[in-house]
């Protein structure tokens, strides 16, 4: 039987991933695990209004979300845990100029340029709607017929109520198989 835990969000765990914008002229970079899809070519990134990085998003109104791996996690996990208003975090990761002049992490195997839409401030957060402008993807995530290999691409996850790291599982099945056994199943 089921019992009430109050009103908790039971969404996790989600991708990390680093956020890249540049801020007076200068690329900084902070990891973020509220994101989500609102559309097949949006996304939401929800940052704290306090957030250094969040001045540069609004000025620029271009970011980039560079997919976390576990060969980057100590840096992105560091990005989590100092502030751009105090560091400089503009060397902490090997980058590129993606679409817009957005700077796009060489070592994160996947990144998005995206373009501000709208921004929808909630409790003290900054909810940035973007549309994606260019997805950057290793050939190591690439599968033979030039689509992302989730299998390879290995993000890593983050559970905000104990505030660790996940990797991801295994397959457990193909979307509708399992829906398509079950209604063959109660067929009459």
């Amino acid at each position: 039987m089921k019992k009430s835990i109050g009103n908790i969000l039971a969404l996790y765990p989600t991708p990390a991933v680093v956020i890249g914008a540049a801020v007076n002229g200068k690329t900084t970079w902070t990891l973020v695990a509220h994101v989500g899809i609102v559309a097949h070519d949006r996304i939401s990134v929800s940052l704290h209004s306090a957030h250094y990085i969040n001045k540069g998003i609004k000025e620029n109104g271009r970011l980039s979300v560079n997919i976390v791996d576990e060969n980057m996690l100590p840096k992105a996990d560091y990005c989590g845990v100092v502030s751009g208003n105090k560091t400089d975090k503009s060397r902490l990761f090997g980058s590129v100029t993606g679409a817009e002049g957005t700077p796009i992490i060489d070592e994160s195997p996947l990144s998005m340029v995206c373009k501000v839409e709208d921004v929808y401030e909630c409790n003290g957060f900054e909810n940035f709607i973007c549309s994606i402008t260019d997805t950057y993807a290793d050939d190591s995530v690439i599968d033979d017929n030039g689509k992302l290999d989730y299998n390879c691409l290995k993000p890593v996850l983050f559970e905000f109520p104990t505030y660790s790291y996940l990797r991801t599982g295994s397959v457990i099945g193909h979307c509708t198989d399992a829906g398509k056994q079950y209604k063959e199943s109660i067929a009459e």
